[in-house]
């Protein structure tokens, strides 16, 4: 049985966005990031027509004990990390408590509605207002506009991983996330992947 450092077991993880952002590649990285410091990982997925930029939500739960089922259940979410803002609005009405915290990436990705008028998107102000409202500690991160500086905006996920590590929620580190990259990747993707993960460490390590 693993000694853990975790705050909760198991600790329970939702990565959210919408199709096309990198989402679950995300929870593959971290997940495997976890499982090779020997915890019980296990990850589950919901997909709203993904292909035309809907919800994405992965469920990641964290054991040094034992494996446990891959769906949150509601109400139980320790951390949010979001790769579009309104997002993160909507998981935590559905698995917020007093004690989540919350990790968001600020540029917005519109709607269809919001796109023809039908619909409204609310505020950079009023997005913090509710997130900090609804949770014990909030970061939010301009993960795309530094993905974007890198030449391409789906680092926008890799840059969260990395600003996750920084809040020292889960034991995640270059190295480990080094060995996940090499797992999935290949050589010549590595260097600005690992560039990636250290830009967002920094934005939260402070």
């Amino acid at each position: 049985m693993k000694q853990t450092t975790l705050s909760m077991d198991p600790y329970n993880l939702i990565i959210t966005g919408v199709g096309g952002q990198g989402n679950v590649l995300a929870s593959r990285l971290i997940g495997n990031m976890l499982s090779e410091q020997g915890y019980y990982i296990t990850i589950g997925e919901s997909f709203g027509a993904a292909q035309r930029g809907g919800a994405v939500e992965s469920h990641i739960r964290v054991s040094a004990q034992r494996t446990y089922s891959p769906q949150i259940p509601k109400g139980k979410a320790h951390m949010v990390v979001a790769l579009e803002p309104t997002e993160a609005i909507r998981i935590l009405r559905d698995y917020g408590n007093p004690g989540v915290k919350v990790l968001s990436n600020m540029r917005p990705v519109y709607s269809m509605g919001v796109i023809c008028g039908e619909q409204s998107y609310p505020s950079t102000e009023k997005i913090k207002e509710c997130i900090t409202a609804s949770s014990k500690a909030s970061w939010f991160v301009n993960s795309t506009d530094e993905a974007l500086k890198l030449g391409n905006p789906i680092f926008g996920n890799i840059i969260l991983i990395g600003a996750l590590a920084g809040t020292n929620a889960l034991p995640l580190d270059h190295k480990s996330f080094e060995k996940a990259l090499l797992q999935r990747m290949k050589p010549d993707k590595i260097d600005v992947n690992l560039k990636a993960f250290d830009i967002g460490k920094e934005m939260t390590s402070a």
